[in-house]
């Protein structure tokens, strides 16, 4: 989308909305009742170590409520904040692709037909958890909305993935995406910055694995410790340390410049509870953390995609 107006020196999330819908676009974080293959004993009874009690859906809404009382309740907020804005309900806690047909068709099927401001819906997966005819019916799904399947990688790396228990491969990566783009499903990926043992190159690497995927959109979280994880018991004991703010702004501008040019930027930071935060304190500032990211690419001169390798 070269024709897209950037507002900084990468493709944000509002540049691609407002080239394609022409308004504000605001996604609501849904909760659907949903587990995880990685905490219910299919694969772990642990699931990853960063994840909270919550299902890494910490700003969803409360199970016990309709999907319509917790659209609701984010609406009258968000309208406040973007008059007019249209939505994107965001199926975002635990596995949202983890449940029989009938059910994910129900509430997928009630989340596009919420209000009028609704134009896509976003579902946030593991990349091993998307069977055949759950596909077939997304693929149906996309040519009604605009649809996005939101794929949790965190790393490429396979000691990481071990470390961290991601419980699934680098190729069921690989494969689901291609499964989602077959059906010209729209495919966010997400990774994390500072997992235990990585360095910068390692982090580097990860991106340039992810030019070569046919993916539309990534959301770089820095690594952050809630209260109650395996994370926290491990960082509490002095087994792991927390990437610093100044290492994590510059290793994510290198992201950037070497990040291919078409690949939608949704997110540069990531979002805990002030209450459930254990460390980095400086991950609360979020929005200092990403405008320190456009500086110092402004101060190289620099933008997404001047490192790109492609």
């Amino acid at each position: 989308m070269d024709f897209v107006k950037k507002e900084k020196p990468y493709f944000t999330a509002n540049d691609f909305y407002r080239a394609r819908f022409g308004h504000k676009i605001a996604k609501i974080p849904l909760n659907g009742g949903f587990t995880c293959p990685n905490r219910d004993g299919t694969l772990s009874w642990d699931g990853c170590i960063f994840c909270s009690e919550k299902g890494s859906g910490d700003f969803a809404g409360d199970p016990g409520e309709s999907l319509g009382v917790q659209y609701a309740r984010s609406l009258e907020v968000l309208h406040k904040k973007w008059p007019g804005c249209l939505t994107i309900p965001y199926f975002q806690a635990n596995t949202n692709t983890y449940a029989p047909l009938s059910r994910l068709k129900k509430l997928y099927e009630e989340a596009i037909n919420l209000s009028d401001e609704v134009v896509g819906l976003s579902i946030a997966t593991r990349p091993d958890v998307l069977p055949d005819d759950v596909v077939e019916y997304l693929g149906e799904l996309r040519q009604r909305t605009f649809l996005t399947v939101e794929l949790g990688l965190q790393s490429i790396h396979a000691s990481t993935a071990s470390f961290i228990n991601r419980q699934h491969s680098l190729e069921s990566f690989v494969d689901a995406v291609a499964k989602l783009r077959k059906k010209d499903i729209h495919v966010i990926c997400h990774i994390i910055n500072g997992l235990p043992g990585e360095t910068p190159d390692m982090m580097l690497d990860t991106i340039r694995f992810l030019n070569k995927q046919d993916i539309q959109g990534i959301k770089i979280h820095m690594l952050y410790v809630m209260k109650n994880t395996r994370l926290a018991d491990l960082y509490e004991k002095g087994e792991i340390t927390m990437m610093s703010r100044s290492d994590y702004i510059e290793t994510t501008a290198d992201q950037i410049e070497l990040l291919r040019p078409d690949i939608i930027i949704y997110r540069l930071t990531g979002d805990s509870p002030r209450k459930e935060l254990v460390a980095p304190l400086w991950s609360l500032k979020k929005f200092t953390v990403t405008n320190d990211i456009d500086k110092l690419l402004r101060k190289r001169h620099s933008h997404q995609g001047a490192r790109y390798e492609g």
